[in-house]
């Protein structure tokens, strides 16, 4: 694994991460984190069903990707391994596909072993780093990643933690400057458009426990993909992008789920 830093974990403070790990029913969880967790089940009760049709739709693009040959994957914000991952979703595809993770959160790195666990074919590896830290990103990446051929960034779930104080539009343009044409961008992020007044509770209620999140709109997140070609049906609510690549996620019919997904192509 490159870029391992041994790091405390904090345990005093939620972490999306792991309050993620929780929503989807794991164990790598702390009680602040469920406490948090909780509290967002008492704001929207479809929480857990979002964090669900987050990971099918990472499932699905994947599926996308590795079906219009690309090989090389850049999954960025990881969160803790929940299977099937996104190396086994490319690699039963292609059993050759690399793949890179990264993430910021120590607990993420103490579980790395299970997502390194490939085809003999392919390659999978694992570093610790923020995407507030694009170059350490690309420096690592490149030990795996041949930047000559096409990578599918994914970021799912992670940019509506970035605020815009932060230059969360650079950042992606950052990483994607990078990589050479054919390679495609994938993003899920949650939004405020659909249910505006538990959108704003939420997010004060992160806000007092130091976590940020910023509920970006239709227009803000469709910046992200300025430039790129947008693979039909272009911004969707996620568990409507490309249905017919995966199972629907129980719940999901249950009214709109309030996040977008796209995955665009770079000319």
């Amino acid at each position: 694994m490159t870029g391992q830093h041994p790091v405390e974990i904090d345990t005093t403070r939620p972490h999306p991460a792991r309050m993620y790990d929780w929503y989807l029913g794991g164990k790598d969880n702390y009680p602040v984190d469920e406490a948090m967790g909780r509290q967002m089940l008492a704001l929207d009760p479809r929480v857990p069903v979002m964090a669900r049709v987050n990971r099918a739709f990472m499932q699905r693009a994947t599926r996308w990707l590795a079906g219009q040959g690309v090989r090389q994957f850049l999954d960025v914000g990881t969160g803790i391994p929940t299977e099937p991952n996104l190396h086994q979703v490319a690699q039963r595809i292609a059993p050759d596909a690399r793949v890179v993770y990264c993430d910021n959160d120590p607990i993420v790195l103490a579980h790395a072993a299970a997502l390194l666990r490939g085809t003999d074919e392919g390659v999978t590896d694992y570093l610790q780093a923020d995407v507030r830290d694009p170059d350490t990103i690309l420096e690592g990446a490149r030990k795996i990643l041949d930047f000559d051929e096409p990578i599918g960034l994914s970021l799912i779930a992670l940019l509506h933690f970035v605020p815009d104080e932060d230059g969360a539009h650079e950042l992606v343009r950052r990483l994607l400057d990078a990589m050479p044409s054919g390679s495609h961008l994938v993003i899920s992020h949650a939004t405020a458009d659909f249910t505006p007044e538990e959108s704003e509770a939420a997010v004060a209620k992160l806000r007092a426990a130091g976590v940020t999140l910023a509920l970006r709109s239709r227009e803000e997140f469709t910046r992200f993909f300025d430039g790129l070609d947008l693979v039909e049906p272009g911004v969707e609510v996620p568990h409507l992008w490309h249905p017919e690549l995966g199972d629907p996620v129980p719940g999901q019919e249950d009214g709109v789920i309030p996040g977008y997904g796209a995955v665009a192509r770079k000319p």
